[in-house]
């Protein structure tokens, strides 16, 4: 594909585009007339868990010193440090930022100095509307949509391009690549850029990181997420590793204080204590484990609905009319699901659920298996 027609595809996702995300409690919770914490929230994929007691300790210490009262260290050096050292990894070679999104956009920006980029879809729209902010040739490369359950499994794809984005989990689908096959992809590009926001909750998934190559590649970046493990969404903490040249430019053209002072203390606090965080992962994990095999099988005997593999805390769901009225069904129960229709190559066929408590889960199995009886 040449520049020119990667031009005329990308307007026409600019066109199309639909930016819709899963996560929104507050407006059905209105809708409803209910409080959030009565929403059963399937549609993003965040952990059931209340944050750990570290964080609250850390944000309560951060109000009673009133370290609010002054503007945050802008150049987040701390922090910086104590990822660097989770890592093992130059503090240089480290940005932290707003939440992943944030750091996403920064990545198209990137992205757009090198040529066009190859979207692996389905996959998250918000790679598209980074892209978009920069003007950035993109073309979406088709993932085969039926996969085994034996995880990791080897990278599909091998596209014409300059820049490839990868996510590790995979999100929609929730294949995890294995990291030997995507070293292998970077070197076929000029920058690629990993998502693995899903990899720390994923069991078996730290395995397969490749923070540890951003030592040996300076086309690699990674971009990872507090916000699902420790399911603190609304303080928008992440991070960069790459290149600190890179990072450097990025530094000069973001906004002068990306962290308020309270994301800051919890992104320190909650990884300066490695056996607190370990002892967490393992409890996240073992419920991934045994809670994804417990909702495939109940929803796997509902009469035409596909269950599909995932090595996570979401899988797909397919069924061979539109889910749509299911939807409709369980958001006026309070339950929500992630409808996968702003997703390339997916349509109102499919759906994403992200799994729950084990009580909830039970309740979101029940509720799916009575929509299908309307």
């Amino acid at each position: 594909m040449n520049k020119s027609e990667a031009k005329n595809y990308k307007t026409k996702n600019m066109q199309i585009s639909n930016l819709k995300h899963g996560g929104n409690v507050y407006t059905n919770a209105k809708k409803l007339n209910l409080s959030p914490s009565e929403i059963i929230d399937s549609s993003a994929s965040l952990v059931p868990f209340a944050p750990p007691q570290i964080l609250i300790d850390s944000l309560n210490k951060e109000i009673k010193n009133l370290g609010f009262r002054y503007y945050p260290e802008r150049n987040l050096r701390d922090l910086k440090e104590i990822i660097g050292k989770f890592h093992e990894i130059n503090p240089d070679n480290i940005m932290p930022g707003n939440g992943a999104s944030e750091l996403i956009t920064w990545a198209g920006y990137e992205a757009s100095k090198f040529g066009i980029s190859c979207i692996p879809s389905p996959g998250f729209v918000d790679y598209e509307r980074s892209l978009n902010c920069w003007n950035s040739n993109f073309i979406n490369c088709k993932l085969p949509k039926n996969w085994n359950n034996i995880f990791p499994q080897t990278f599909p794809l091998n596209p014409k391009g300059d820049v490839i984005w990868i996510t590790n989990p995979h999100n929609p689908t929730g294949q995890l690549w294995e990291r030997n096959s995507l070293e292998t992809i970077i070197k076929k590009y000029k920058l690629v850029i990993c998502d693995e926001a899903f990899l720390s909750l994923t069991p078996n998934g730290e395995k397969e990181s490749l923070i540890p190559l951003t030592k040996k590649y300076d086309n690699l970046l990674v971009l990872r997420s507090l916000t699902k493990i420790f399911n603190i969404p609304g303080l928008r903490l992440g991070y960069v590793i790459g290149s600190s040249k890179k990072l450097k430019q990025w530094e000069i053209n973001r906004d002068p204080w990306p962290l308020n002072s309270f994301a800051i203390k919890a992104g320190i606090d909650l990884l300066s204590n490695r056996k607190y965080y370990e002892k967490w992962t393992r409890k996240i994990h073992s419920w991934i484990n045994i809670e994804r095999i417990r909702v495939s099988e109940k929803l796997s005997k509902i009469e035409n609905l596909r269950v599909h593999h995932s090595s996570t805390n979401f899988f797909l769901i397919e069924s061979k009319q539109s889910l749509t009225p299911n939807i409709n069904y369980l958001e006026n129960k309070g339950i929500l699901v992630r409808e996968c229709t702003s997703f390339r190559f997916l349509d109102e066929k499919w759906a994403r659920i992200s799994l729950q408590s084990r009580e909830n889960n039970s309740l979101l199995c029940k509720e799916i298996y009575n929509s299908f009886k309307k």
